[in-house]
């Protein structure tokens, strides 16, 4: 088995993890890279599921031991990153990888894994869509929605800088797009 990656990337709220969810029901070699963070553990979340929750001073050290793949400091205080020995576990599994960060995380992974990796760009169907769902998740306080909000403004103006950009209008539609592009990627 070739040793590929795919990496789905989105401003918070375009529905990223819903394809990524979906991808990883349908294609059973896919495996979840779980990303490190520094943030709070939401109510739904879990450890080694969802993201390795770790603190600040913990994240720090590792981004010292070189230990991550890609991380970035999302918000103050708030790092997120893919560790390298998550990767090499995914791979010793015999696994593709699929992953769910952000642009420039995405962008980090693509420079550093080129032809091994696909990298989608879920587009949600327009900005004020996109941020009527980050309000209507209700998981975060205002001063973080705002944040939020603002930087997928920000990161909508990448979405030339990746292999393939999916319109996340209709969820059936995005979900057969993505499987599409995923299965050519994983056979070609």
């Amino acid at each position: 088995m070739d040793k590929k990656l795919i990496v789905v990337t989105a401003p918070s709220g375009a529905g990223k993890t819903t394809i990524v969810k979906h991808l990883l029901d349908k294609i059973p070699d896919l495996a979840f890279s779980v990303s490190a963070t520094t943030r709070p553990k939401r109510q739904s979340e879990n450890e080694a599921v969802d993201y390795y929750f770790i603190n600040v001073d913990t994240f720090l050290q590792l981004i010292k031991d070189e230990a991550f793949v890609e991380w970035e400091q999302v918000y103050e205080n708030q790092f997120y990153g893919t560790l390298k020995k998550e990767i090499d576990r995914l791979w010793s599994l015999g696994k593709y990888i699929v992953f769910d960060i952000d642009v420039k995380g995405a962008n980090n992974i693509k420079k550093i894994y080129n032809k091994q990796v696909l990298t989608i760009f879920v587009k949600p169907p327009s900005k004020e869509i996109l941020i009527n769902r980050l309000k209507n998740r209700n998981t975060e306080d205002q001063k973080s929605l705002n944040a939020r909000i603002k930087k997928a403004e920000l990161e909508l103006q990448f979405e030339n800088k990746f292999d393939y950009v999916l319109v996340n209008d209709e969820l059936e539609r995005a979900f057969n797009e993505a499987e599409n592009v995923v299965f050519k990627f994983l056979v070609g």
